[in-house]
């Protein structure tokens, strides 16, 4: 794995913190969508941002799905793997604690982040998780005693039911996940109420540590 396997954004840390936001972005997105809300969600952080390279119908992704929720379960756990080993790769290369990488992820981009913590991988060690599904049933729940998910999910998303989130938030539950879920009245984007909940979490998860 190498580090030019991603086209990437790394915007390093301001100050001394010891913290890197992976921003894995939705469908249609780039490298550059969410650095806005990795800067909102923790001042200081170093930023790390992939593009996808999955193409589907001219927008980018980071894994292949057969339809609207279906997705390719085979391509999911390649990517996944993949997205871990890039990630410490990035590590290697500009100096920053793998150990240390909360991910910030919508839609597509939180089901890859949802993926990497439900097969168990190192990281990333805390998420948020904004218009999430649950990605597939883990065959044995992975030990995520110590991790920290921040799920947003819209009442009336029209591509998320709340019951896949109620899935994930469950499964993440009984993994020992310490999982907060802030509920938005509306449907399938990222709202001011919904990354300032989120960024008042991390605080809170990042004070703790």
């Amino acid at each position: 794995m190498t580090l030019d396997t991603y086209q990437h954004r790394y915007d390093p840390p301001q100050g001394q913190s010891a913290w890197t936001i992976l921003l894995l972005h939705g469908t249609g997105g780039s490298e550059n969508d969410l650095i806005q809300l990795g800067q909102v969600l923790l001042p200081g952080a170093g930023l790390l941002s992939p593009r996808g390279q999955v193409g589907e119908g001219g927008a980018l992704r980071f894994f292949r799905r057969h339809a609207e929720g279906v997705l390719d379960q085979e391509d999911l756990a390649a990517r996944s793997s993949e997205m871990s080993d890039w990630v410490e790769s990035a590590a290697a290369h500009y100096g920053f604690d793998p150990r240390r990488v909360i991910a910030a992820g919508f839609s597509n981009g939180a089901n890859l982040a949802a993926s990497m913590l439900l097969r168990g991988m190192d990281l990333p060690v805390a998420a948020v998780l904004l218009s999430p599904m649950l990605p597939f049933e883990p065959e044995n729940d992975p030990d995520l005693s110590g991790r920290n998910v921040f799920v947003g999910a819209g009442r009336v998303d029209p591509l998320v039911p709340t019951q896949q989130v109620d899935a994930l938030e469950s499964v993440l539950s009984r993994s020992g996940a310490s999982v907060e879920v802030f509920w938005m009245p509306g449907g399938h984007g990222i709202t001011t109420d919904e990354v300032r909940a989120a960024s008042t979490w991390l605080a809170r998860v990042i004070d703790a540590s």
